[in-house]
């Protein structure tokens, strides 16, 4: 085989590979979220793959004609990148959240795929090596190459690819190069056999594209989708991933449905004069919830909202009318870098909306977040945060025992229900440098129907007595929710 050749096998196949590792973080996150212990079953069985593969693509070139182990590994390679996203959609609703099935829907959709393309590089390896002599620039030639593949695919991939194609077109081509370079490598002979392959790929690209989705866009980070409310005509709900995300009524933008945000508006009310406009900053966009309602409830406010996600910006624009709310300035990119750039002392309140229930952005939990969210608060000014977590509660007391230790006076709005045993849900955090109205906030709890729902600043700091405070060297959040 020529060497030039035999190269660029190898570095295809590893690209192939981590182009597979790179995209199942974001196929498998709908079903069991983006943390960082289904990145950790995503890296483990890549690496179990890779590992499988090199030793059975060896053993297989020793016995067969390699030439032809490495053309077969190529075709069931190509083929199992094209059923990865088919295995996710169907496997995902039946296995569920949580580290066990991250793994289990993890290793079902993608362990075949990649182990198949491992055995390429021994396979190729193997047909170039006809002496002794030179063997050892032989095989660092071919691990080098297998790694600059590696590296592009993985460049390649989080870079370039997920921002300018969906993930079915990504896998798509993926699996049409593999299959491709399956034919160049094999011999005339055997080529009928790639030939039914080529028939299953066809099926199994049908498949792709016939198992149904469930998103309206498939942004880098979510599978987003807009659904209406059935029983509010006006009202249109955002889901991110599986999860309801945002509420938004566009005919009536004071409407707060979700009850943290409910908690968020009461916070704000009981703060700052009635009808009074705001600077705010909102950590995390979302459907643009907060900044509409501030908009109408509040006329003059002006929003800044940090958003992590084009794709979500894009969305909200075509299906949830966020360009019709007047004085927002959408700034794209991680909080952590896009707060930073804000001026000192720029808003009145900070908004942080930016935590899921599976998932929390570490570095927007942290101590050091905190003080970034005061040097943009003016003196007096408010943070409100949402908090998702359930018993016991581990990442609401971390949390809360985090902003305590920054803020002059904190308050949590919480259910009383939800500080029981195998209670949780939403909690809002409040926080400021100067005292809550809590006569105010008690009173708008109990026309809610949250008579109770109120912990002062004693109790707050009481229920995060003996939790960890989180900061930029140990934040392990996605142990600590539940």
């Amino acid at each position: 085989m020529n060497a030039r050749f035999a190269r660029f096998v190898v570095l295809v196949s590893g690209a192939a590979i981590l182009v597979v590792e790179t995209l199942a973080t974001r196929l498998v996150a709908p079903y069991v979220g983006l943390t960082l212990e289904s990145t950790t079953a995503v890296i483990g069985v890549a690496l179990a793959g890779i590992a499988a593969g090199a030793s059975l693509g060896g053993r297989w070139a020793d016995v067969f004609p390699p030439r032809r182990v490495a053309a077969g590994a190529l075709a069931a390679g190509g083929l199992g990148v094209l059923a990865v996203r088919p295995l996710v959609r169907l496997l995902g609703p039946v296995l569920g959240p949580g580290p066990v099935a991250a793994i289990l829907l993890v290793a079902a959709s993608t362990l075949v795929s990649v182990t198949a393309l491992a055995m390429v590089t021994p396979a190729i390896t193997r047909a170039r090596l006809t002496t002794v002599d030179g063997s050892g620039s032989v095989i660092g030639e071919l691990s080098a190459a297998g790694t600059i593949g590696s590296l592009a695919g993985t460049f390649l991939t989080g870079f370039v690819l997920v921002t300018f194609l969906p993930v079915t077109a990504i896998l798509l081509i993926t699996a049409a190069a593999c299959l491709v370079l399956a034919l160049l490598v094999v011999e005339d002979a055997r080529r009928s056999a790639l030939t039914r392959g080529g028939v299953a790929a066809v099926l199994l690209a049908v498949a792709l594209v016939a198992v149904p989705g469930r998103c309206d866009a498939d942004t880098v980070y979510y599978c987003a989708r807009v659904d209406a409310d059935p029983e509010r005509a006006s009202a249109q709900v955002l889901v991110l991933d599986d999860l309801r995300h945002s509420y938004v009524d566009r005919a009536d933008p004071a409407h707060l449905e979700f009850a943290y945000t409910q908690r968020f508006g009461d916070a704000i009310d009981a703060a700052f004069p009635a009808g009074a406009p705001l600077r705010a900053v909102h950590v995390g966009g979302g459907g643009f919830t907060m900044p509409r309602w501030l908009a109408a409830t509040r006329p003059g406010s002006t929003s800044t909202v940090l958003e992590v996600d084009q794709g979500v910006v894009d969305l909200g624009r075509r299906e949830l009318g966020v360009d019709e709310i007047p004085d927002v300035d959408i700034r794209v990119g991680d909080a952590r870098t896009t707060l930073a750039a804000l001026p000192d002392g720029s808003a009145d309140l900070v908004v942080g909306d930016a935590f899921g229930a599976r998932s929390v952005p570490w570095h927007l939990a942290t101590t050091e977040f905190v003080d970034e969210v005061r040097r943009v608060l003016r003196p007096g000014g408010l943070y409100v945060l949402n908090i998702i977590d359930r018993d016991p509660r581990a990442l609401l007391a971390a949390e809360t025992a985090t902003v305590a230790g920054r803020f002059v006076t904190v308050a949590l709005l919480v259910r009383p229900d939800q500080l029981t045993p195998g209670g949780g849900g939403n909690a809002v955090l409040v926080a400021s440098d100067r005292a809550p109205d809590l006569g105010a906030l008690a009173a708008a709890a109990a026309a809610r129907g949250e008579p109770g729902s109120l912990l002062d600043d004693a109790a707050t700091r009481a229920l995060a007595q003996d939790a960890p405070v989180l900061t930029d060297d140990r934040a392990p959040v996605d142990q600590l929710q539940t």
